[in-house]
């Protein structure tokens, strides 16, 4: 089944190799370069999944994925967070923040391809406790 991909990172040849990836694996894609165009793009088309960069110009991946789980118009949607950020602490952060997977960069192709397959196949809807998670570490209140 083909799912509607953002890919969100500065770096043009990850960019690049990431497009063709998941065209070659059927899903439409999207990509974005920092973070002012990726929330840009999430607003214009919803998408299934989001490869999302930590380190990028006018809006980092931990404030995006903050942003996107604090809002319910977002719960289907699935982030994959890339980053060369690869410690402990960092992935932590990111899943704590409602990050659904974490790959460290550098990447293998195959890594990459098994990762976006599976958070497709995790169904569409988050656990209410995972949004409620994610709005109280926005500092949001819950309903």
């Amino acid at each position: 089944m083909a799912a509607s991909v953002l890919i969100a990172d500065d770096d043009a040849s990850i960019s690049r190799a990431l497009r063709f990836l998941m065209q070659r694996e059927g899903h439409n894609v999207r990509t974005a370069a920092d973070g002012e165009q990726a929330l840009a793009a999430i607003e214009g088309e919803r998408p299934d999944v989001i490869l999302l960069d930590l380190m990028m110009p006018k809006g980092n991946g931990y404030e995006i994925c903050r942003k996107l789980r604090a809002d319910r118009r977002y719960d289907g949607i699935r982030i994959v967070m890339l980053t060369a950020k690869g410690g402990e602490a960092d992935q932590r952060v990111g899943m704590d923040l409602g990050a659904d997977a974490y790959i460290s960069k550098p990447f293998a192709i195959a890594e990459v391809v098994a990762c976006v397959r599976a958070v497709l196949a995790c169904g569409q809807e988050r656990p209410a406790t995972r949004r409620h998670a994610a709005r109280a570490a926005a500092g949001i209140a819950n309903p």
